[in-house]
């Protein structure tokens, strides 16, 4: 299969679950995924870097610093989501991509478009957010 038969293939419910053709399809999603979010890390450093330089008054310089901390936290969530593609990776290199962590049943394609990290079919997690609220309030 050419790169360019894959830019315009989207997995179907009409070909059998997580066949080859949809495991590199999701394989080539996060991996893009992450290499966008890579760019944009190297991208935040450089522009902070320069930011710290050309600040000769306290109060740009404040201004600066809130901006940066914003933007470290902004880093450090999509640090913990390079992790979780990380781990949706060693998933489809294992065969478990695409199945529910809970019921072993299959994660809707839908689902996994939106959210290729997904480890949850949508009922599960909301079972599992639910006990979770339930949980917390007491």
């Amino acid at each position: 299969m050419s790169v360019a038969d894959n830019d315009e293939y989207r997995p179907s419910a009409d070909e059998p679950f997580m066949n080859e053709r949809q495991l590199e399809y999701f394989r080539k999603k996060l991996l893009d995924w992450k290499a966008d979010i890579l760019e944009q890390s190297k991208m935040t450093i450089g522009q902070m870097q320069d930011a710290t330089l050309h600040a000769p008054d306290v109060v740009d310089r404040a201004s600066s610093e809130t901006d940066h901390a914003l933007e470290l936290r902004t880093r450090d969530r999509q640090r913990k989501l390079i992790a979780k593609i990380d781990a949706a990776l060693r998933r489809i290199d294992e065969g478990e991509y695409g199945y529910c962590s809970e019921t072993g049943e299959p994660i809707s394609l839908e689902r996994l478009e939106a959210r290729p990290t997904a480890t949850m079919s949508l009922e599960a997690q909301e079972r599992h957010e639910r006990r979770e609220k339930v949980h917390r309030d007491d």
